[in-house]
């Protein structure tokens, strides 16, 4: 990138970061927007049946419960275990209105992970249903529990109706003050998530007011979420792009979002984007390939826009993707601390657009959102290196948080002359497409050599013909060895001769330091609810072998 264009970069990065909208309370701006249209549909609940709520009802409804909740929940921060869908919505919202935190727990996690993150939440209280207790019985539920239907049955109708028409008549400032909610929240704590815990236990992800706020406008600002469409709600709440973009996004804007309780639910969703016409599809990969099996073409026709993120994608996926589904198909690329997104590709002006205007390029993840910065450091030195070398991706904006929580000593190493250090290696091109290379924790360092484990397991699925597989089937980690420092497992749910697939990458042209010589046959990879391989989980094992 030339000097004279990053200056106008830089300029920009600053002029975002003084935006008025970026200095509210995330329960304010609900308040303006919800209020402004109380008739337009937020949210559809595909769970069992149908159901939808509009604005204005959103708006009473949690605002109902808020004061419900006002004189019996006295700490902070409250935890949910919730779906997506009207029940994460409501509480949500309620809790915000509230003037707390909401603290959404991944019940996917083992228990350890769990309780070490309502304990340091410092959590007393938290919201569920009957129906998901039972379904995960061996939750460390608080003593405080309670259930969101028996929540809103104890509301008195008539109060409700009342506030329906309050949001009708009155302004989204005197709503505000009815609600008792703040205009200025910034750098307050709005919502505490946890990172998926992929290499060890939960941290505590602290967004601020401005960090959400921001990464809502950010999007907006790319212009992929126009206002009349329709997006799929199915990650899970206490994953960061669950949160942010399938939940507080279609608050805060004009579009509507079409709800699944699960991304496994391949079945369920087919049928919510063929009866709602859903246009634009999220997910990681390992979630979206099992449709070019499932899925039939007239399904997912309404569908123009297609996202994938969490992790790398497959060659040739989003390829085949498009040919069957007609859907664009946009990497992008996001973190818990940046609230999530980072960068996406954009769909081409004109399709097959291939120049420095267009909006996204193949093996990119897009350009970084509009208010960010990012630059490329060498691992070693720590020095700044030119943006097109591969390296350490550090980044600013008004979407990265701050620090997680209680954790002085990581937080000094994470920031770097007050830039955040992803713990990504990638670079940018000419045109500011960011490539990501891999994951400092996914590498191995093997005599002397850095050897990428996800470019390995790319090249054993090729050359085993396993690109199409529904479920990731294989995995690759390093152990310590004496004489190389590192050395390489594979684990595989497949049957595999390792002498034949030895040969087959030497003949593939596979460096040997990057050949594994271990193998672990096992019976399913370990993955995680967002999609990403249980990083944690695969080393344990190949530790263990």
């Amino acid at each position: 990138m030339t000097d004279v264009r990053q200056a106008i970069v830089d300029q920009g990065v600053e002029a975002y970061q003084e935006r008025e909208e970026l200095k509210e309370n995330l329960a304010y701006a609900c308040v303006k927007s919800l209020a402004r249209d109380p008739g337009r549909i937020v949210v559809v609940d595909r769970t069992r049946e149908r159901r939808e709520m509009n604005a204005g009802k959103l708006l009473a409804l949690s605002w109902s419960l808020a004061e419900r909740w006002r004189s019996t929940i006295a700490k902070r921060r409250v935890g949910i275990v919730l779906p997506p869908g009207i029940g994460g919505f409501v509480t949500n919202l309620a809790i915000v209105l509230l003037g707390k935190v909401p603290v959404n727990l991944n019940f996917t996690a083992g228990q350890a992970a769990i309780e070490a993150s309502i304990r340091k939440a410092g959590l007393d209280t938290i919201i569920t249903h009957s129906a998901m207790q039972a379904k995960i019985p061996r939750f460390p539920w608080t003593t405080h529990t309670l259930d969101i239907q028996d929540e809103v049955k104890g509301l008195k109708k008539l109060s409700i109706l009342g506030k329906l028409l309050s949001i009708r008549l009155r302004s989204s400032d005197a709503l505000s003050k009815a609600m008792n909610v703040s205009r200025e929240g910034n750098h307050k704590e709005a919502a505490l998530l946890f990172s998926s815990g992929s290499t060890g236990l939960p941290k505590g992800v602290v967004l601020t007011h401005r960090n959400i706020l921001s990464n809502c406008l950010q999007i907006h600002d790319c212009h992929i979420f126009t206002e009349g469409k329709s997006l799929l709600a199915c990650l899970p709440i206490f994953h960061s792009f669950g949160f942010t973009v399938t939940l507080w996004y279609p608050i805060l804007s004009k579009i509507r979002a079409v709800s699944v309780a699960s991304p496994l639910e391949l079945r369920r969703i087919t049928q919510a984007i063929r009866e709602e016409k859903v246009t634009i599809m999220v997910g990681a990969p390992t979630f979206l390939r099992p449709y070019l099996l499932k899925a039939k073409p007239e399904d997912l026709k309404s569908l123009s826009i297609t996202i994938a993120g969490a992790e790398k994608t497959p060659p040739g996926l989003g390829e085949k993707w498009e040919a069957r589904f007609g859907s664009q198909y946009l990497e992008g690329y996001g973190l818990t601390e940046t609230s999530p997104v980072v960068s996406s590709n954009l769909p081409d002006p004109e399709k097959g657009a291939a120049s420095a205007a267009s909006g996204r390029r193949e093996g990119s993840v897009g350009r970084l959102l509009p208010g960010m910065e990012g630059r490329v450091v060498d691992l070693t030195e720590g020095k700044v290196i030119p943006r097109t070398e591969v390296g350490m991706i550090e980044l600013k904006g008004p979407n990265v948080f701050s620090g997680y929580l209680d954790e002085a000593e990581r937080n000094r190493e994470i920031f770097h002359d007050g830039w955040f250090v992803t713990g990504d290696l990638g670079r940018f091109d000419d045109d500011g497409f960011l490539y990501i290379e891999g994951r400092l924790s996914r590498f191995s360092k093997i005599g002397g050599e850095m050897v990428p484990h996800g470019t390995v397991e790319e090249e054993i699925a090729n050359v085993l013909s396993l690109g199409d597989a529904e479920v990731p089937m294989l995995a690759i980690t390093g152990v310590g060895d004496e004489s190389k420092g590192e050395s390489l497992v594979l684990l595989s749910a497949t049957d595999i001769e390792l002498s034949d697939l030895r040969e087959k990458l030497k003949q593939a042209g596979l460096p040997n330091l990057w050949i594994p010589r271990t193998l672990r046959r096992i019976d399913a990879i370990p993955c995680l609810a967002s999609g990403k391989l249980d990083l944690k989980a695969i080393a344990q094992i190949a530790a263990d072998a």
